[in-house]
């Protein structure tokens, strides 16, 4: 079934997108055949390589883009990857998509790989689907991100998605980098950033951000911080790098408004907050080590130790009965990773991931359940467990050319996770004092016996990248995906469940396109088919259902073109289509699978100059059913943003945001569940002022 999106602005939109793609596709055709100084990124070889050598995609938000958007939510930098949508939830709440729909459900989140510094930020199996919120966005340098399964030299929780967060380089901006934000709804937000030159052996830098919210809706705000510090140390015997870095959040949360279709229009219910005593407190804190001895033969060798801990405890507003979660996790990992140039004129890429994590989870209802499925949620504590899990992978990718212009890629990935889970309730889906419930199916939260259980996976990865010129690259891949159940998914059951038929998520994946770098414009164009097997997800009712499985087809387009001197035109754009290929009772074959647009993007005309820079942004949301069997639906969304920065004398600079400039309305992510409509209503238009100053070291 298709959407019939409704209205003119989504008509609009997607000709403005058909439109600015037809003018990127001329510009390819028009591209001067110049010598351009390459891109080099570091994710998908784990090493630096040049971005026209990758047999796969990459996009890259550099430090110029994170500078101007300054952003307060991360789905304000998702907007500028093409196939990713940080579907933004209330404060700093939001859900990930990845060449996927907005994935819900106790383990979603595993589907995507988070890395700060190309380090995982979390542990296989205890990812959290707020994740984004513990990293430092503001302050980066860069942000890489591989849509669909990465290469083999990464495992599980990289299954749709990797997006890596690299924090400046220690020496790269010396001096004193400091400002001062207000915005709408007493926004306010300090940032510092010092750091030292590369004039001795030992370099650093360290950033700080604080910020607070008092909230768009009722009874809603968030106050947090963020911070790091990186040095790195040159030796004659080696290079050592550390970085320690940590976030802490307190959010009054607003849930869900809930009523009719167009519920999130009425300007009386909007800003209101259904659920004022929703809240979310959370802390992390993450040190990773590495040494990279000096070549001494023909190998190049790193080692990276790394410790991490969060905390979290948070009202499960969207639940009936409105649960409390409290959840935690310690993890401590080693990674090597050897690099030969010379293996038979190939490339040889070896190493091996450790991981050790313990995790507990403790769920708890203050009150009985009212409305929908209340006699199957029992008033009182309804999981309490402890995880301790190990994970050992081993890998190998070997890059051989083929001929003067084409390289193949093969790879290879086994992956070995255990958990060792202990119940430290009674078991079954009784209450807690082992009383059934009030329903002929018994309670709906099942707690498996202690036990233990073992998973073993394989990722190979074939890749082709023709140079076809020094500026151009066509580039194919075929890739396996995988990510281990996590944690909350074997062992947080719903009575239905059997843990035996909880198997490792996959995805197979094939990929086509092509890479462009020019003096006036850089682009990427692709096409990519996915299937994903054993598909673990929430239906309408936020039932579990085990062995999901789905097809997902897509074009995928990104470019930046310089048009003349000062003005320059950036462009994000996704068509995909994702569908179940199974059939249940709430779900058939070749229905589209909701919240899942099929066409979003982003269009940024700026102008820079000696003074300064301004940019228009519009971002564009298509329409998306709401729940499995497509009858429910969301019209979709445009909005316009305008930034400028301006630097009126040395070291000082203004910076000016608009959010929403016409103030539309519109949903930030709509839902259908448990009978009813819900929605985060988007926020209004939006001023942000800074103030800010930086020495002469800065750029």
């Amino acid at each position: 079934m298709q959407i019939r999106l409704l209205g003119k602005i989504s008509t609009t939109g997607r000709q403005i997108l058909l439109t600015t793609l037809l003018l990127y596709v001329l510009q390819l055709t028009a591209a001067v055949n110049a010598a351009e100084p390459q891109e080099i990124v570091v994710t998908e070889n784990r090493t630096p390589i040049d971005y026209l050598d990758l047999t796969g995609n990459t996009a890259v938000i550099d430090s110029e883009e994170i500078f101007i958007t300054n952003p307060v939510h991360p789905y304000e930098m998702g907007v500028r990857v093409p196939g990713v949508w940080v579907s933004r939830g209330n404060g700093q709440e939001h859900l990930t998509a990845i060449r996927s729909a907005v994935l819900t459900g106790a383990g979603s989140c595993g589907a995507f790989l988070i890395m700060e510094n190309s380090v995982p930020i979390r542990p296989s199996g205890f990812c959290n689907a707020n994740q984004l919120m513990e990293v430092p966005v503001d302050q980066l340098a860069e942000i890489e991100v591989i849509r669909g399964p990465a290469s083999a030299l990464y495992g599980s929780n990289g299954l749709l998605g990797t997006m890596n967060a690299l924090l400046p380089e220690p020496g790269s901006r010396p001096g004193i980098t400091t400002s001062l934000e207000g915005g709408s709804n007493d926004f306010l937000r300090a940032k510092a950033l010092w750091g030292s030159d590369t004039s001795s052996t030992t370099s650093w830098n360290a950033g700080l951000s604080a910020d607070r919210d008092n909230g768009y809706r009722v009874d809603s705000g968030y106050k947090q911080a963020r911070g790091f510090w990186n040095t790195q140390s040159d030796t004659n015997s080696g290079v050592l790098k550390t970085l320690v870095s940590g976030s802490w959040l307190d959010q009054e949360t607003a849930g869900y408004i809930i009523g009719d279709k167009d519920i999130y229009k009425d300007p009386t219910i909007n800003r209101s907050n259904p659920f004022p005593e929703a809240y979310r407190k959370a802390s992390s804190l993450r040190a990773q080590m590495s040494w990279l001895p000096t070549a001494n033969g023909p190998w190049a060798w790193s080692n990276t130790g790394y410790l991490r801990w969060s905390d979290m405890d948070f009202l499960m507003h969207f639940l009936p009965g409105q649960p409390q979660e409290q959840n935690g996790q310690i993890s401590a990992g080693y990674m090597l990773l050897g690099q030969r140039d010379s293996f038979w004129d190939s490339v040889l890429t070896t190493g091996i991931d450790l991981e050790f994590a313990s995790g507990y989870l403790d769920q708890y209802q203050e009150g009985p359940a009212t409305g929908f499925g209340a006699a199957r949620r029992p008033q009182g504590q309804q999981y309490d467990y402890d995880v301790w899990s190990i994970v050992a992978a081993p890998y190998a990718r070997l890059q051989v050319p083929l001929s003067d212009k084409l390289t193949g890629t093969v790879g290879l990935r086994f992956e070995y996770m255990r958990y060792d889970y202990n119940n430290n309730m009674i078991s079954g889906n009784t209450r807690a004092d082992g009383t059934p419930c009030n329903d002929p199916k018994g309670c709906l939260y099942f707690r498996p016996e202690s036990q233990s259980n073992d998973f073993l996976n394989t990722a190979p990865e074939l890749g082709l990248v023709f140079r076809a010129t020094e500026q151009l690259s066509l580039f194919s891949n075929l890739r396996r995906g995988f990510r281990a159940p996590q944690a909350t998914e074997l062992y947080r059951l719903q009575a239905e469940q059997n843990i035996d038929q909880i198997k490792p998520e996959t995805v197979d994946s094939f990929e086509l396109g092509l890479h462009g770098q020019y003096p006036s414009i850089s682009y990427e164009l692709l096409g990519y088919a996915m299937r994903k097997d054993n598909y673990i997800f929430q239906d309408s009712n936020r039932n579990n259902v085990n062995d999901g499985k789905s097809k997902h087809l897509g074009i995928e387009a990104g470019f930046t073109w310089q048009i003349t001197t000062p003005v320059y035109l950036s462009f994000a754009g996704t068509w995909a289509k994702h569908t179940y290929d199974f059939t249940n009772n709430v779900v058939s074959k070749g229905d589209r699978i909701d919240t899942a647009p099929d066409i979003i993007g982003s269009v940024q005309l700026g102008y820079q100059a000696a003074l300064g820079r301004t940019e228009l942004e519009w971002v564009y949301n298509d329409g998306y059913f709401l729940e499995t069997t497509n009858s429910r639906s969301y019209g979709g969304h445009n909005l316009l943003n305008w930034r400028l920065i301006i630097e009126p004398r040395q070291h000082w600079w203004a910076a000016l945001r608009v959010n929403n400039i016409t103030d539309a309305v519109y949903a930030d992510r709509a839902d259908f569940a448990f009978g009813n409509y819900r929605y985060f209503p988007g926020r209004s238009r939006e001023y942000y002022l800074e103030i800010g100053y930086r020495t002469a070291g800065n750029l």
